[in-house]
């Protein structure tokens, strides 16, 4: 995941927002959003390749996302693949604080990554590259290859989208949040930050919506979990070749997500 906004206590009906986008290399095989068949409650796309997931749920109420964190030069190729933590959370029946304890021990074993958690009521980002957690108050927050809330031009271009869209009365709209992850917009040379990897690929990466030869948006995923713990899941998936599908599951967790 390369793309997170979160809208927590925004909406009176839906305390719980998500739209997500998925970048990844286009040969990196993927399973689209699915009910796990591995003896799991997991509700989730897969990596094929790791064998892990970059955004789920369990029926259980545990919600998980990551993304990673851009740090050209400083990857190890060795190291084990980060789709397993949100694997391991989501089977996992540990509180929130044993988990985050778990991986200041072991999240140096992985190259840079973000986590926003949740096993109740209570939201926890965390970061291998950053001290400490956060627990996250009520607002709209963006998350992209950086720390939270980093002010890249595509998180703050898709947050205020988000927070104009959630300002309207009436449910939140599946398509409209969807069409905020789809937008393609280059900001200007001067907006976008230097992240080592070059300016050419720093205009792909900085858009919302990224497109290139072999590398780009493999999927978008909203969610919305209302008040009284229905949960709606929807899943875009992209092609090469321009095309899409899309795959919708509900659900309802034990715990109400306010």
């Amino acid at each position: 995941m390369c793309l997170i906004v979160f809208a927590y206590r925004v909406h009176p009906d839906f305390p719980i927002i998500i739209a997500a986008n998925r970048d990844e290399f286009y040969a990196r095989p993927t399973r689209p959003l699915s009910a796990w068949t591995d003896g799991s409650d997991i509700v989730a796309g897969r990596d094929l390749k790791g064998g892990g997931t970059w955004m789920g749920i369990t029926r259980r109420g545990r919600l998980a996302a990551l993304t990673n964190y851009r740090e050209p030069g400083l990857q190890v190729a060795e190291a084990p693949s980060r789709g397993h933590l949100v694997k391991d959370f989501l089977t996992g029946s540990e509180s929130l604080n044993d988990y985050i304890k778990k991986m200041t021990r072991t999240g140096q074993r992985y190259n840079g990554f973000n986590m926003i958690l949740s096993a109740g009521n209570q939201w926890i980002y965390y970061s291998n590259r950053n001290k400490g957690t956060q627990t996250l108050p009520p607002g709209v927050h963006g998350l992209s290859n950086h720390l939270l809330n980093t002010p890249w031009p595509k998180v703050v271009r898709s947050c205020r989208a988000v927070e104009t869209l959630l300002a309207r009365k009436g449910p939140p709209d599946v398509e409209n949040l969807m069409q905020i992850l789809q937008d393609r917009t280059i900001p200007p040379d001067g907006d976008l930050p230097d992240t080592g990897i070059g300016m050419e690929w720093e205009r792909r990466l900085g858009s919302i919506f990224i497109q290139s030869e072999i590398y780009g948006t493999r999927s978008s995923t909203v969610l919305l979990a209302a008040a009284d713990g229905s949960v709606r899941i929807r899943e875009r998936t992209f092609e090469p070749d321009g095309s899409t599908g899309d795959v919708e599951w509900k659900l309802r967790i034990p715990i109400n997500p306010a």
